[in-house]
């Protein structure tokens, strides 16, 4: 399966918004240029990130076994455990651990999609 085609397969059934990375560019936004307490201390922020990384784990569960193969580099099932976290034991939360891993696993999952999309996009 194409890499275009894998990112279809994410998008078409639950937000368009997916197929161009914008909601994984809205998460990382949340904490890009904010300092850690900051975010700790902000619970409109923390509420934003929460709900946008449940909808990419979310999006992440729709993914068929042949998209998911197509990209061994996307660990699913963490992905798909943290929408697990944040909508069902949201007394739970780690906001400092949540903070960190968008920080750190987000733009490299942003840049493994843009990377398979514009190979998908060749002729």
């Amino acid at each position: 399966m194409s890499a275009k085609h894998w990112w279809i397969v994410l998008a078409s059934d639950y937000d368009p918004e997916f197929k161009n990375g914008k909601t994984a560019r809205e998460a990382l936004s949340y904490v890009a240029r904010v300092q850690e307490e900051t975010y700790l201390q902000d619970r409109m922020r923390q509420r934003a990130l929460e709900r946008t990384i449940e909808l990419l784990g979310e999006a992440a569960s729709r993914v068929s076994e042949s998209g998911k193969s197509g990209l061994p580099g996307v660990d699913w099932r963490r992905i798909v455990g943290q929408r697990i976290v944040l909508a069902h034991r949201y007394t739970k939360i780690d906001h400092a651990l949540l903070y960190k891993t968008t920080r750190e696993s987000v733009p490299a999952l942003i840049n493994l999609l843009e990377k398979l999309l514009e190979k998908g996009a060749q002729p």
